[in-house]
């Protein structure tokens, strides 16, 4: 769904958008399971920059609810993950902030986004928003064994037969310091 500046300008666009399972990529690390609920509103917000420049914001206020997936980070079992997010956006056309001088930036001006040409894809801003609730690494359980280095078995399910790894004697040091310290 495409949020346009000429509808903006008439009045505020209202969404209602459910979408099936991977209808958003979300690049190679995640994948949409369950459809995408996603509701609320857009508006045009007019900013003045300065005493004759007015800007066209986009304002977008909404909620999200799906379901994604990915590899757990040790053994590479699919680890769901639920994302319920609500969200209170502004988007500030491509270049409308090129050529200020530079200042620090502050907390409010870090919360604005860039739109480029008529308007904002919804995909876009909810992509975004899936993203930013999905944690860094995911991991099925807190005491997943992960996978045999050596086999690549999945080692919460089975154990294998390869040898103990042979120890590092670079170690034999860190060891020693650590038993005094025990001691």
């Amino acid at each position: 769904m495409l949020i346009e500046i000429r509808e903006l300008e008439a009045h505020p666009i209202d969404f209602d958008e459910e979408l099936p399972p991977e209808s958003i990529d979300l690049g190679p690390d995640w994948r949409q399971t369950d459809p995408l609920k996603s509701s609320g509103h857009a508006q045009l917000v007019e900013e003045h920059h300065g005493k004759r420049q007015l800007i066209q914001d986009i304002r977008v206020v909404g909620k999200l609810k799906t379901r994604i997936e990915t590899a757990c980070a040790r053994c590479l079992e699919p680890v769901p993950q639920d994302i319920s997010r609500d969200f209170d956006l502004l988007y500030r056309p491509q270049g409308a902030d090129a050529g200020q001088q530079e200042t620090p930036v502050t907390t409010a001006e870090a919360e604005v986004s860039y739109y480029q040409g008529e308007g904002l894809l919804l995909e876009d801003v909810l992509r975004e928003q899936i993203l930013l609730g999905a944690p860094l690494r995911a991991i099925c359980r807190e005491d997943c064994k992960g996978l045999c280095p050596t086999c690549g078995k999945n080692l919460n399910l089975e154990k294998c037969g390869c040898s103990q790894a042979v120890e590092d004697d670079r170690w034999n040091a860190l060891k020693y310091i650590r038993s005094k310290l025990n001691n």
